[in-house]
């Protein structure tokens, strides 16, 4: 008997993008449940990323996100998963779902995060977007390799997350919830 298909749907892309607001849209949209794998990486450790980066670097960061990326593709069905700026790159990410790579360009993502009443929280949780500069050097760095790892490119730019994640449905031929 053959395997049922996972239909998750996989959001992709840079840091402060709109992945987990795109997600629970989506989620909304679609009944389906959304879940998001920094979270499930912090619930894993029982500690922030940013003190896992301090305490044991990237490398066992990174290592992590592989573990979540097996126990999605063996566990998880019908559902919407937003990621980490640097999820894409696990191997065999294709096998956990459609992957979908939210695109903006980085200056309108620090403007979208600038004009949020909790801005400069969210500036906080994200070091690489308080300066410019390194920040467009990585976005240049991963483009394409979001592009390539992706089965679909939305430009969110502009959009809301509602409006994003019914164009995701319509693109993807998803059904919305009745």
């Amino acid at each position: 008997m053959q395997k049922k298909k996972k239909q998750n749907i996989v959001l992709i892309g840079f840091m402060g993008v709109g992945k987990g607001r795109t997600a629970r849209a989506l989620a909304e949209l679609t009944g389906r449940f959304a879940i998001d794998t920094d979270d499930l990486i912090e619930s894993r450790i029982k500690m922030k990323i940013r003190s896992l980066f301090a305490e044991q670097g990237e490398p066992a960061f990174r290592k992590l996100e592989r573990t979540v990326a097996g126990w999605l593709v063996e566990n998880v069905q019908e559902t919407v998963i937003s990621t980490g700026g640097g999820f894409f790159a696990v191997p065999k990410i294709r096998k956990i779902g459609k992957v979908v790579y939210l695109h903006a360009e980085v200056e309108s993502i620090l403007a979208t995060i600038q004009q949020h009443p909790d801005g400069a929280k969210k500036i906080k949780k994200r070091p690489l977007l308080a300066d410019l500069e390194k920040a467009k050097e990585l976005f240049a760095k991963r483009l394409p390799l979001y592009r390539s790892c992706a089965h679909l490119e939305i430009d969110v730019q502009g959009k809301s997350a509602e409006a994003v994640a019914e164009e995701i449905c319509l693109q993807l031929g998803i059904q919305k919830r009745d």
